[in-house]
């Protein structure tokens, strides 16, 4: 086992100890007070009562060249612990992999950075598993619905048009309008059942793969609305392991629904591409309003923790020409060879 293989235990027993924070503080403050003492001592000032204009001028500046003295040798003992606060202070949970450095001669500070960086690895993993458990319940979920608006209310408003087609040939002909309204209600909201279970649990990703389902679901995205979408859509994309292409579907699907709902905008792009060794990237740009100032909702913070679960970066960027830049990289890590797909 290599030392960068070794629990931060075992680093911490093999390190020469060398005096603590304590230790070292107390024996500063000593060492000026010490030879504050010497000099007060070997110097031919006195102090005589009362206390003379001259005498105060030399005790002020002696006491002001030992507190001088501590503040700096202070202010050097304990400025690790100040840069590795600073440092602990930008760590984004969201944003999995961030370190703090461990560098420096001081042990308390390499033993705080080391113990620092394992928590953070023991809450990556514990909110990964988490993550990924609540995510597969949810889907569940998703699919159960999904299901019953198909299956259920689905099939008994195929069953109502299927009566309204009857009621129109049978009814007199100053009904007959009327009822022909009542069925284009019916199949419009037929159509939004179906649109709902599509949305709810995309057949498209199961059936045709990952860079289909992006491509109709840009397709829908573009139908019910006036937006002008471009696409370009890598037809060599590795195989990726079923919760990886989920979670790029669903930020897609997510970034575009922001899109449509908030931005304001009239071209939208939506890029998907093989990275090589790199693994895979999506992209939706588009010409909007940007954030404005607008706090990181739900949305937004939920396709950062689906980012985070499959080893993912997600960055929310404003264009120079205005509008945003949504981008998820997934690392090669996370594909699988088709072999095994």
């Amino acid at each position: 086992m290599t030392a960068r293989d070794a629990p931060a235990s075992a680093l911490r027993e093999r390190r020469p100890r060398r005096p603590s924070l304590f230790a070292r503080v107390f024996s500063i403050n000593a060492a000026v007070l010490a030879v504050a003492g010497a000099l007060l001592a070997l110097s031919p000032a006195t102090v005589s009562q009362p206390v003379a204009l001259s005498e105060a001028v030399v005790l002020v500046g002696g006491l002001t060249a030992v507190l001088l003295l501590n503040l700096f040798f202070l202010r050097r003992a304990v400025a690790p612990l100040e840069d590795l606060t600073a440092l602990m202070n930008r760590v984004d949970i969201l944003q999995p992999g961030q370190r703090v450095r461990v560098s420096g001669t001081e042990h308390e500070v390499v033993e705080l950075a080391e113990s620092f960086n394992t928590m953070l690895d023991r809450l990556e993993a514990e909110r990964r598993e988490s993550g990924q458990r609540a995510i597969a319940v949810q889907e569940e979920e998703r699919l159960r619905v999904a299901r019953e608006l198909h299956d259920q209310v689905g099939q008994t408003l195929t069953g109502v048009l299927l009566q309204h087609e009857s009621l129109i040939r049978e009814a007199p002909a100053g009904l007959r309008e009327r009822i022909a309204e009542t069925r284009e209600t019916v199949r419009a909201s037929l159509d939004d059942v179906r649109r709902i279970a599509g949305d709810l649990r995309p057949g498209a990703l199961e059936d045709l793969g990952l860079v289909r389902a992006v491509a109709d679901l840009s397709d829908r995205s573009a139908e019910s609305s006036q937006l002008e979408l471009v696409r370009e859509l890598d037809a060599s994309i590795p195989a990726l392991a079923e919760e990886v292409e989920l979670v790029v579907y669903r930020v897609a699907q997510e970034g575009l629904t922001n899109v449509l709902r908030h931005a304001e905008a009239s071209r939208t792009e939506v890029h998907l591409e093989a990275l090589g060794d790199f693994g895979v990237r999506l992209r939706l740009l588009d010409d909007g309003q940007g954030f404005g100032g607008a706090y990181e909702g739900d949305g937004i913070r939920g396709m950062r923790e689906r980012a985070m679960l499959v080893g993912g970066d997600l960055s929310l960027t404003e264009r120079a020409a205005g509008g945003v830049e949504l981008r998820l990289d997934v690392p090669a890590t996370s594909t699988v060879r088709a072999e095994q797909a």
